[in-house]
């Protein structure tokens, strides 16, 4: 009995922490980071507030754990996605769609706006883990430009344009039919501008096609 009641114990405060977690994303997708309290993310959980302190000491620290949280999900759900797709333009594709998906679903403030609210420590921190998801389009960079599917390049420079390409086109996400079909045409626009921006080639049906001749390589240094 004991043991049933402890499982019961760690199952709840998984599902209130879930709780916490979801409310501070809701709200931060609708109205951001200024003016966020403690408060305003108990209410929207349902929970007490004291409740939400026992799980996080300040707005930073469930900045940090919601971040986290949200990039694991995603890349988790993303290797999904990748699985089983061996032509490394069409993991772009990919990528670049599920980075647009996300970012209509859910708002993160810029890294100006989290190093106002984070300590030095947590913002390295979150540094870091945000580090494995450059480093995933940083692989499937590195695949296409050896197997010649893109012209050589910094693999640095390339993944600064693919994502500065992201942040500039994302949009809420879609509520009406005729939204979303909106919505689709803004996705495939904005990945074909992604790839061909990156030098990738397509055949007449719009599949990706190797390079025939050595291009220069690609460069977004002024």
């Amino acid at each position: 009995m004991p043991k049933i009641q402890a499982a019961s114990n760690a199952e709840q405060r998984e599902h209130t922490k879930r709780s916490i977690l979801e409310a501070f994303g809701q709200l931060l997708y609708s109205q951001g980071l200024t003016g966020l309290t403690m408060t305003h993310v108990a209410k929207t959980a349902g929970v007490g507030r004291t409740a939400v302190y026992n799980y996080f000491a300040d707005m930073g620290e469930l900045l940090v754990a919601y971040t986290l949280d949200e990039t694991e999900r995603f890349m988790t759900d993303l290797q999904g996605d990748l699985e089983g797709v061996e032509n490394p333009v069409d993991k772009l594709g990919i990528y670049v769609r599920a980075q647009i998906d996300d970012l209509s679903r859910r708002h993160l403030p810029p890294g100006p706006a989290m190093r106002t609210v984070l300590s030095p420590d947590d913002f390295q921190k979150l540094g870091e883990h945000v580090g494995a998801l450059r480093g995933m389009l940083t692989a499937i960079l590195q695949e296409a430009v050896e197997d010649g599917w893109l012209p050589n390049g910094d693999l640095q420079e390339m993944g600064r344009l693919v994502h500065s390409s992201l942040t500039a086109t994302a949009d809420r996400e879609a509520q009406s039919e005729e939204a979303r079909a909106a919505h689709e045409r803004h996705v495939q626009a904005t990945v074909l501008f992604a790839l061909r921006g990156l030098g990738a080639q397509f055949d007449a049906q719009g599949s990706p096609v190797r390079l025939e001749v050595p291009h220069p390589a690609l460069s977004v240094a002024v």
